[in-house]
């Protein structure tokens, strides 16, 4: 996870700090049915953020109604969302020939399926005012066709497919922050404390990603897999001559992990612990 991804939203000091997080939550994990008005409202955010609107938009479908994708659209925003599949839609599409469907490859890295066929067409929909670009995407893992919707008149469908898939690495992401390291119960309304919440919340994120990229297997592994597996371990701590720190392990199944990662090896001395240093022993 690229922590550097959140850091433009969160660091933003000369903004009210909860409009921010309450538009990224609602955004990006939040999905809920009772959200729909929020990307609208991001939208807002943005434009005082930058003094411009986005030019893309990738969002989940439940935050919106096709009213407000076209207030989008008369703003000039961009945007790629997912539209509901009914039955009778299904029927349709599966009516189609097979000569109207085109191939492309989604080489995106350790995908299983890389093959997909879409149809790209003009839909009229209740509330929208003109016509949006339904492409409808087979081969994505789903028995039924993924519909996707746009505004932009020229983008490549395989761009929104890998586009939108991008978005949702970002929504595990801050779905790691909230369920995990818990942003979503920040501990005051005061604006100085919530900042620093976020702030800690972004630096405890890239201890674990630094712990996983040390540890064998785990380069990939989530947080909470790691505070499981890990982090939460019983011990002893001895003060040992020569200023030093001696920690000794509770005998676990995946100490041999971190005894290959030695971790404490060249571990400086620690100011603020009156220039101790750390060691680490294992049973």
């Amino acid at each position: 996870m690229d922590d550097t991804r959140y850091q433009q939203f969160f660091f933003r000091p000369t903004n009210p700090y909860h409009r921010r997080y309450e538009a990224l939550r609602a955004v990006f994990v939040e999905g809920r049915a009772q959200q729909a008005g929020e990307v609208l409202r991001f939208v807002e955010f943005w434009h005082d953020l930058t003094g411009r609107d986005p030019e893309w938009l990738y969002f989940d479908s439940k935050l919106t109604t096709y009213a407000e994708l076209s207030r989008l659209n008369e703003r000039g925003v961009f945007f790629a969302t997912i539209r509901r599949r009914g039955e009778s839609l299904l029927r349709q599409l599966r009516e189609r020939p097979a000569s109207d469907w085109t191939r492309a490859v989604i080489d995106i890295p350790k995908r299983r399926q890389k093959q997909v066929r879409y149809l790209d067409q003009a839909v009229s929909l209740r509330d929208y005012a003109g016509t949006l670009r339904q492409i409808a995407v087979t081969g994505l893992g789903r028995e039924v066709p993924t519909l996707f919707l746009t505004n932009h008149p020229q983008a490549r469908p395989r761009d929104v497919i890998v586009n939108y898939a991008r978005r949702n690495g970002i929504e595990d992401g801050l779905g790691t922050n909230v369920n995990f390291f818990h942003l979503d119960c920040l501990s005051s309304e005061v604006r100085l404390n919530v900042d620093l919440d976020v702030t800690l919340t972004v630096i405890a994120n890239g201890c674990y990603r630094w712990l996983a990229r040390q540890l064998k297997g785990f380069d990939k592994a989530k947080p909470k897999q790691l505070y499981r597996k890990f982090v939460e371990t019983g011990g002893q701590i001895e003060v040992a001559p020569n200023r030093r720190l001696l920690v000794t392990f509770d005998r676990r199944s995946h100490n041999p992990i971190l005894r290959e990662a030695a971790l404490d090896r060249d571990c400086p001395a620690i100011p603020w612990l009156k220039n101790y240093r750390i060691e680490f022993n294992y049973l």
